[in-house]
């Protein structure tokens, strides 16, 4: 595996790092990965879904920002949120000035799933497979991304996540190229509160059917 890492210029000159992973010279597509506040790459919920791509013969980008500074910690939300969109786009633009592919996959985990909806604007996105996993769903823009674009996606919530809407998830079934996953007694981890036995179960169902997404791909 050939492991590529640099970085972007974001927010008040603040380096923002990514790493490119491939495995081959002919990729199936670019899978890019959105991580949450305090969810790196290395969490399972992304962790396997990254070995599961590179399996499937696709490229990986992780953007591995992070925001501990004074200066983000003074912005509004939505400042914020802008930041983290404007921080990504300058990361993507960065990788496909070198390379262009054929297929998309974007995957999103708590916050990182408001810069991914923003991205599904773009028109080399429009054909892109989502993995949402703990959206936000409380987030207006994220809502919209999820309910009303017709990108083929399937999502993964707990009942029990402090970010899940029972009103506004029952919204998205109108969306007929979403599948929803709505796992019982389960945190914005995807797991049960000090039951692992019970969470490995959980992650390994999640695993089960984003292979089978992505094999669909």
């Amino acid at each position: 595996m050939k492991s590529t890492s640099s970085s972007v210029t974001g927010f008040k000159g603040k380096q923002v790092p990514y790493n490119l992973l491939t495995t081959t010279e002919h990729p199936r597509g670019l899978a890019i990965f959105f991580p949450g506040m305090g969810y790196s790459v290395m969490g399972p919920l992304l962790h396997y879904p990254t070995g599961i791509f590179l399996n499937e013969g696709w490229d990986v980008l992780h953007i591995n920002y992070h925001y501990h500074s004074d200066d983000v910690k003074e912005l509004s939300d939505d400042e914020f949120d802008e930041v983290m969109k404007d921080d990504c786009q300058n990361v993507i633009d960065a990788v496909l000035e070198k390379r262009a592919y054929d297929a998309y996959s974007l995957i999103g985990k708590s916050v990182g799933t408001i810069p991914m909806g923003n991205e599904l604007q773009r028109e080399c996105f429009k054909d892109a497979n989502v993995i949402w996993l703990t959206p936000l769903h409380k987030v207006d823009s994220v809502h919209a991304a999820m309910k009303e674009r017709g990108h083929k996606g399937i999502l993964f919530i707990g009942d029990h996540d402090r970010h899940y809407d029972e009103g506004r998830f029952g919204e998205l079934a109108s969306n007929p190229d979403l599948q929803l996953h709505l796992i019982p007694r389960a945190n914005h981890s995807l797991e049960h509160d000090f039951h692992v036995l019970k969470s490995i179960d959980i992650h390994k169902s999640i695993m089960t059917a984003i292979e089978r997404f992505i094999k669909e791909a």
